[in-house]
C-alpha cells in the first residue's frame, strides 16, 4: 500500500463522511454546507493528486490503475444519488450519469481482458470537470433569494454535465470499436 494508494483509499473513506454531513446534517444549517463542501473539495482533489505521485514516485500499481477510477466514480455516484435523494439534481440525469459510468467500466473490463488499455480523452476529462463543476456548485451554500437563479443555473450544469458524460462514452466506444471485434478471439 504506497502514497498514492493510500490517497485513493482516502477519498473512498471521505465519501461516508460526506454523506452523513450532507444528508443528516449534523452541523447548524450553513455549517453543514460549508463541511460538505470542503469534504467534496478534498476528495476531489485526491483524484490529481493520487495520480501525480504515482507517475512522479513510479508508483503505478495494478491496484492503483483498479482503485482510482472506481473511487472515481463511488464519489459522483454516490453524491448524484444523495442529491436525487433530496430533490436537487432529475433522476433521469443520475440514472444517466450512472449507467454511462457501469457501461464504460464493463467497457474496460472487456478490453482488459484482451489485453488492451483504454486511454483517457479529452472528452472524459471535460465530463469529470463538468461532473466536479455541478457537485461543487450545487454544494455552494446559497442564500433563499437567489432561488430564481439558482435551479435554472444548476439545471442547465446537469444537462451539460449529462451531455458531455453521454459524449464521453460515446467518444470512448467509437474510438474503441476494436474491443468488441476482438471479443470472439
Amino acid at each position: 500500500m504506497n502514497l498514492p494508494n493510500k490517497i485513493t483509499v482516502a477519498r473512498i473513506l471521505l465519501i461516508p463522511l460526506f454523506l452523513v454531513v450532507y444528508l443528516a446534517q449534523p452541523f447548524p444549517a450553513v455549517a453543514n454546507e460549508w463541511v460538505a463542501l470542503v469534504l467534496f473539495v478534498v476528495a476531489a482533489s485526491t483524484d490529481a493528486l493520487d495520480g501525480y505521485y504515482a507517475r512522479k514516485l513510479k508508483l503505478v500499481t495494478n491496484f492503483g490503475k483498479l482503485i482510482d477510477p472506481l473511487a472515481d466514480k463511488l464519489l459522483v455516484c454516490s453524491i448524484l444519488v444523495a442529491f436525487t435523494y433530496t430533490g436537487v439534481v432529475p433522476a433521469w440525469a443520475t440514472i444517466l450519469i450512472i449507467a454511462r459510468e457501469f457501461y464504460i467500466s464493463g467497457f474496460r473490463q472487456l478490453a482488459l481482458e484482451q489485453n488492451l488499455v483504454v486511454a483517457a480523452t479529452g472528452l472524459g476529462k471535460m465530463k469529470t470537470i463538468f461532473q466536479i463543476t455541478l457537485i461543487s456548485y450545487i454544494l455552494v451554500p446559497t442564500v433563499p433569494f437567489d432561488i430564481f437563479i439558482w435551479r435554472p443555473v444548476t439545471l442547465g450544469l446537469v444537462i451539460i454535465a449529462v451531455f458531455f458524460t453521454l459524449w464521453s462514452g460515446w467518444d470512448y466506444t467509437a474510438k474503441n470499436l476494436h474491443v468488441f471485434k476482438n471479443r470472439g478471439n
